[in-house]
């Protein structure tokens, strides 16, 4: 097979995957310029390969992986952990597009002493210099030492102002208003108690709260021995906080040993991992890593992630805890037993301690990705992202989409949501109802609808960036006349089609089409990345614009059953249908009561409540 071949047609390329041996190895995916994109492992080559190039995965990222596939080449190996160790020296070779690239998220944090001051300070950094300072760390974790550090300026109060501000000030700032610096700046501060806050600071950060929480201790007797009351309540509170963060460094796993936990989190695109280091039982840190999501599945992301994880000189534990089971997982734990020289396990536990540890991992991974893509720049990227996806003009901060609801062409009515920013705008939320619209004509009833509002903002200002309307090409089209007839530019439009399935679904083998995204001028629909940020951004969109619109449409119908129930009695208007609906909550209950009950409403007579009561008996 010549690689023009493969890359003119597939038949080569599903062929070549039907003489692959049923055996463990490695293949390679290569374009069309014979660069290796994608390397993988297998139990059995046959079975992976033809999982590929044979279109029965669905995964947006693999259908987008095998559009540039032109060519694969295999290498058999004796067994699966062979094909593991190959496979991890060949993505160090070609470094593929499609493969997971594990960097470290950055430098490791530290803790600067700035002792070489008259009065200390203490800092978190990131570079270590041979500056006469005390640095501490480095820790994995920078999240967890910006806590620490932020709880011990509650407890011990010590300058955190720069060298250039300390000398300039003239009286105490609001950090000594706040009882969280002793003001050595302008004030005539003991030394010898600023010094103990400091060790007391120190030991904190280096995780000895056992001996702080002595000290404290000791301290607050001798005070309140000597009625010092009022520093012996101070040293009280300090220690209860020290003691809140001995919780957070308590054992982790009472059987002791070394462990390392995996988790993970996907989400808009992107996968964060998060990777607990247990030593002796005590959580001792943690490593993070991030990079885009290629929507392969979990078990082939783990795997991977493992033997990238431990390649080179790292310390390998005796177990490795993953969230899920993965291929070849035995082979695994023989390559980290080869490594370490003595035995590993490898495993997914589904209940019990070791259960909770892996779930901590993946809670873990959650915040680190909420504290890596914070909200603002995650709704900018997805706004960006957006615009060059769909070739907007500008992003599309603004934006509305709008929603049809009805039953078989009843009480028809439509919502539109506003989205600011990236950001549900619920003031600028509106419901209509439709007028003169025949039974089941969406395309009629979007147009309306569209044309109101354009006309609208038209005359009071205020149009949006963006519109998107629920439906395909037909109510595509409805949003391009409206906009035409009106007269109005600058507004850009969209429509998200719902996922679908071709074929019979009776039929053996069927096609899910994923949800489509059309524009004014294009005849085939805007591909979007099943995961990617923009469809999700889009999805959530109409997904609140079709909430918007069922709550109305329940709503509308409900009062009109209740309008045509009442108001068709005579002597029963907007007022006392009110009334009653007030006093027995539902049609259902006026029907049920009495004619004495009834009159107990004001307004209602005898006369009325047998009126009322026969018709809704009839």
């Amino acid at each position: 097979m010549t690689e023009g071949e493969a890359a003119d047609t597939p038949a080569p390329l599903a062929a070549k995957a039907d003489g692959l041996p049923a055996r463990p190895g490695v293949y390679m995916f290569k374009d069309k310029r014979g660069k290796v994109i994608y390397v993988g492992k297998a139990k059995s080559l046959r079975e992976r390969v033809r999982s590929y190039v044979r279109g029965g995965d669905g995964r947006y990222q693999v259908r987008f992986l095998m559009d540039r596939a032109a060519d694969v080449e295999t290498l058999v190996t004796a067994s699966e952990t062979e094909a593991l160790i190959l496979e991890n020296n060949l993505i160090k070779q070609y470094k593929p597009r499609y493969n997971v690239n594990l960097k470290d998220d950055k430098s490791y944090v530290s803790v600067k002493v700035t002792t070489k001051d008259a009065w200390p300070r203490i800092l978190v950094t990131r570079k270590i210099k041979e500056d006469g300072n005390t640095y501490l760390g480095p820790f994995a974790s920078a999240a967890g030492v910006r806590e620490t550090v932020e709880v011990m300026r509650k407890i011990f109060p010590l300058r955190t102002c720069s060298d250039a501000v300390f000398r300039n000030r003239s009286r105490p700032c609001i950090e000594y208003q706040i009882k969280r610096c002793m003001a050595p700046c302008v004030l005539d501060v003991s030394r010898e108690d600023y010094n103990v806050h400091l060790r007391g600071a120190i030991q904190l950060l280096e995780g000895k709260t056992a001996l702080l929480a002595e000290d404290l201790t000791r301290q607050m007797k001798e005070a309140s021995e000597q009625e010092r009351f009022e520093e012996a309540a101070k040293l009280r509170d300090r220690l209860a906080a020290v003691a809140k963060i001995a919780e957070k460094q308590k054992v982790v796993s009472h059987g002791g040993g070394d462990r390392d936990i995996f988790g993970y989190h996907r989400d808009a695109g992107h996968v964060e991992v998060q990777v607990l280091l247990v030593r002796s039982g005590k959580l001792v840190g943690n490593h993070t890593y991030h990079f885009d999501d290629h929507d392969f599945p979990a078990e082939e992301l783990l795997s991977s992630l493992i033997t990238s994880f431990y390649d080179g000189q790292k310390f390998v534990p005796a177990e490795v805890l993953l969230p899920q089971a993965v291929e070849g997982m035995d082979a695994l734990a023989a390559y980290l037993r080869r490594k370490k020289g003595s035995k590993v396990q490898v495993m997914a536990p589904e209940r019990g301690e070791k259960r909770r540890l892996v779930e901590m991992a993946m809670e873990n991974a959650r915040h680190s990705f909420e504290e890596r893509y914070d909200e603002t720049a995650r709704r900018l990227k997805m706004l960006s992202e957006l615009q060059s996806k769909l070739h907007l003009a500008s992003m599309p901060k603004r934006m509305e989409c709008f929603d049809i609801s009805h039953v078989q062409g009843d009480a028809v009515v439509a919502s539109m949501v506003v989205f600011d920013e990236g950001l549900p705008d619920r003031n600028g939320y509106r419901r209509y109802k439709l007028n003169g619209v025949q039974r089941n004509d969406d395309f009629a009833a979007m147009k309306q609808i569209l044309s109101r509002r354009l006309k609208r903002g038209a005359d009071e200002g205020g149009l949006p960036d963006l519109i998107i309307v629920d439906g395909g090409k037909g109510q595509l089209a409805m949003a391009v006349e409206a906009l035409h007839e009106l007269e109005i530019e600058g507004v850009e439009l969209a429509a998200l089609a719902k996922e679908r399935v071709k074929g019979d679904s009776r039929a053996a083998e069927i096609e899910r089409v994923g949800e489509r995204v059309f524009r004014p001028g294009r005849a085939n629909a805007v591909a979007l990345r099943q995961n990617s940020s923009a469809l999700l951004l889009l999805q959530q969109l109409r997904d609140e614009a079709h909430r918007v619109a069922i709550t109305f449409h329940r709503s509308t119908r409900s009062k009109a059953r209740i309008r045509s129930t009442l108001d068709s009695v005579d002597g029963v208007g907007p007022t006392k249908r009110k009334a009653l609906l007030s006093h027995f909550g539902s049609v259902k209950a006026i029907a049920k009561a009495s004619v004495e009950e009834l009159q107990e409403v004001k307004g209602i007579s005898r006369d009325l409540a047998e009126r009322i009561l026969e018709h809704l008996a009839s």
